[in-house]
């Protein structure tokens, strides 16, 4: 038998319905109403019977009790499917049904004990009996579908001869043997139908199971005949896929030899397919070149039947080597057995090619990175060093008395190594920004207070050029922001300087204000001059590396051009932007904008002017200090910068002299060049402070550029560093701190 096809669902969906509760109930209906007419015929014979033996007035009335009570029922049953479809629930019909029923059960019953009630002499139970006992099996008949109204008439009918033999017995003047036959046979007669009606209960509910197991069977069939055409249609698909797939698909029968290969296996690896087939894998395509761990991989999972992915190398029929990419499934049989395995291999040698030129040019560009960095920090070493002797001297004569010429020269030369220690640390900026290794350092500060004490070292060289130099904060600009004070200082003195640089007559202007936004706050801060101005079609080009508006501009007013490109990048390394409008002849605005963070309150000392001064430390007299330096015109400037503090001082010339000191001398606070011979700054501090005894203050003295160099000198446990060139009040104020005493 084949049941497919909507057929089977049909029959299916079909005899769940009718077992269903809604189901069983409308069987209930359509079968009560379908038969009223023969229950009629019933009736009718029953009650011309009573109009012939006991009286026509009997027999009309039991008729007509009968067939209203009938009718009653038949009338609400033959609404019930329109009732369901109004939404009544099965069990409210199924309670209405069952008092219909009682009603047409009541009426029958009534009808039959007419004899009883009206005619005494006419009386005869057997005939009563006889009616109900036939009432009685129709109910049981239909009690199945219906069980409240089945056991309603099965009650009402089994009531109703006992009410009639009750009402006999109590009419008789005494009770005989007859009377306890009667009430005997009437028990036997309840057992009988109590068996009938479980024998149709059972029955009904056998033939229910089967029927329902028959539909369950065949869905259960249909589902597999369309999984099994699903498959079949699948595999047919599979195998043109297969057969046409650009990737080298063959399967491996149970002995591990190839059963069968597509044609982009012989376009990838050179064989036909009469050359693969018996073959193993290994045999055709093995090669010595491949990788053991991608091998150990594979026979690993062979050996425990699970799929797997390996990247491996390969040999082609012609000996060429290539990178094919395998992903191999064992397909198992209806047994749970492996019957095969499918291997898709694809070539990936252009990949494994293209990957190896990025992991070449990543390399090349990281080592391009170093060299780099390690150009600038030789470059920041080699040029800082020698100028720590050029500033450091100057600033020393420029204590001395010196007469008028002399003192233009040491101005000269001060002024000249600052602006060339200026256009060093533009370019070393410019390269850390542009490398990505820019570091910030967010404190809580005065945000008032920077741009005052900024705009206060511009002041002279604006007074110099007849220029008015104004700052407008609102009131409502909070004080303490949380950032980098520095850079910000940095990025303004960019502006401003530029800003007054370019601006002959007039003012430079700078407006301040800070927007909440959330959690954060937005810095805007704007410079407007009234100088030359910029054509608009080279605004952007001011941000360019070393760039001006024009060769013109850069003659007549000098700079490297950096000063807006790095203002930019660190306006945009701290989530900000800086913009340019500008105006031929009238001037021009630059707006920057900085992504910073609330500041904490800030707590006054309680103490006046007076008492500030009074707990000023001061160097403690006597106190010792060791200069390790191996150049000996920076162990000439540390010396004249210290010859007047009452310290004792030493010099060591390398970090392993440096070493050998601290242990004989003791000192008290250590300066430590990192850059040495024999021994390292870097290395010196480590041996030291994993030497026994009380450790000293050491203080890094470097001409590095970079902040992981500092990073360095802290991490090998040196307490703070002072970078190259170095100035007097600087080396001053670290003796000061750390030097303090009674």
């Amino acid at each position: 038998m084949n049941f497919q096809g909507p057929t089977s669902s049909w029959l299916s969906t079909d005899n769940t319905r009718k077992y269903s509760p809604n189901g069983l109930l409308l069987r209930y209906a359509r079968g009560r109403v379908r038969h009223f007419v023969h229950r009629q015929l019933y009736a009718f014979t029953g009650s011309a019977f009573l109009w012939a033996i006991i009286s026509p007035t009997v027999g009309m009335l039991a008729f007509a009790l009968t067939v209203l009570g009938d009718a009653l029922d038949c009338f609400f049953l033959r609404r019930l499917p329109k009732l369901l479809d109004q939404g009544w629930s099965t069990r409210r019909l199924q309670i209405v049904s069952a008092t219909t029923a009682g009603i047409s059960a009541t009426a029958i019953a009534f009808s039959v004990n007419m004899p009883v009630y009206f005619h005494p002499d006419h009386a005869e139970t057997l005939f009563l009996v006889g009616v109900l006992i036939s009432a009685a099996i129709n109910s049981g008949l239909v009690l199945p579908f219906n069980p409240a109204a089945g056991i309603t008439r099965l009650l009402i009918f089994a009531a109703a001869p006992l009410v009639a033999m009750s009402l006999e017995a109590m009419s008789a003047d005494e009770l005989d043997s007859m009377f306890a036959m009667h009430f005997a046979g009437l028990g036997m007669l309840y057992a009988t139908i109590w068996w009938f009606v479980k024998f149709v209960k059972s029955t009904f509910e056998r033939n229910r199971d089967y029927l329902l197991e028959q539909d369950e069977q065949h869905q259960q069939l249909e589902v597999s005949n369309a999984l099994l055409q699903e498959q079949q249609e699948q595999a047919r698909r599979l195998a043109l896929v297969a057969e046409h797939a650009n990737d080298s698909v063959f399967l491996i029968d149970r002995r591990g030899k190839i059963a069968w290969v597509n044609e982009s296996f012989t376009r990838i690896t050179g064989y036909s397919f009469s050359e693969a087939i018996g073959k193993t894998p290994c045999e055709l395509l093995g090669t010595s070149k491949a990788d053991p761990e991608a091998i150990k991989v594979m026979l690993d999972k062979r050996a425990k039947n699970e799929p797997f992915q390996v990247e491996i190398r390969s040999r082609r029929k012609d000996g060429t080597l290539m990178w094919i990419e395998t992903n191999q499934v064992p397909v198992r049989g209806y047994k749970g057995e492996i019957d095969v395995t499918v291997a898709v291999e694809r070539d990936v040698t252009a990949a494994h090619l293209h990957a190896q030129q990025l992991e070449e040019a990543r390399v090349s560009a990281e080592e391009g990175e170093r060299s780099k960095a390690d150009f600038l920090a030789t470059m920041s070493h080699e040029i800082r060093t020698p100028m720590n002797g050029v500033i450091g001297m100057a600033q020393m004569l420029e204590g001395t008395s010196l007469d008028p010429d002399q003192r233009i020269y040491t101005d000269t030369i001060l002024s000249s190594s600052k602006t060339l220690l200026s256009l060093i640390n533009d370019v070393l900026d410019l390269s850390k920004l542009d490398a990505n290794m820019m570091s910030f350092s967010r404190v809580d500060f005065d945000i008032r207070t920077c741009f005052e004490e900024t705009l206060r070292l511009l002041e002279t060289q604006a007074r110099e050029k007849g220029l008015t130099l104004v700052l407008d904060v609102p009131k409502e600009v909070p004080r303490r922001v949380h950032g980098d004070d520095s850079r910000i200082r940095q990025i303004l003195l960019n502006l401003v300087g530029n800003a007054i640089k370019f601006t002959e007559v007039g003012e430079v202007r700078v407006a301040l204000d800070v927007h909440p936004q959330g959690d954060t706050l937005e810095l805007h801060f704007s410079v407007t001059d009234t100088g030359i101005g910029i054509p608009e079609d080279k605004i952007e080009r001011v941000f360019g590396h070393f760039s001006q508006a024009d060769a013109a501009t850069t003659r007549k007013f000098g700079g490297t051009g950096l000063g807006l490109t790095i203002s930019r990048k660190l306006a945009r390394a701290m989530g900000g932007e800086i913009a340019i409008q500008s105006v031929v002849g009238a001037g021009t605005c630059v707006t920057a904008s900085l992504q910073l963070a609330a500041g904490n309150a800030l707590t006054e000392p309680e103490m006046d002017g007076v008492e500030n001064v009074c707990e000023l430390p001061s160097v403690r007299p006597g106190m010792r200090v060791l200069v390790a330096e191996d150049n000996k015109v920076n162990r000439l400037v540390m010396q004249k910068f210290l010859r007047d503090t009452p310290i004792e001082l030493e010099f060591a010339h390398n970090g392993s002299e440096a070493v050998e000191k601290v242990q004989l001398m003791k000192p008290d606070l250590v300066f430590m060049d990192m850059s040495m011979p024999v021994m390292s700054g870097i290395d010196a501090t480590l041996a030291i402070r994993n030497s026994d005894g009380v450790q000293p203050v050491i203080i890094a003295l470097t001409a590095n550029a970079f902040d992981s160099d500092r990073d360095a000198c802290l991490q090998a446990g040196m307490d703070e560093f002072l970078s190259k060139p170095l100035n007097r009040k600087d080396v001053l104020a670290v003796l000061q701190r750390h030097g303090s005493g009674s």
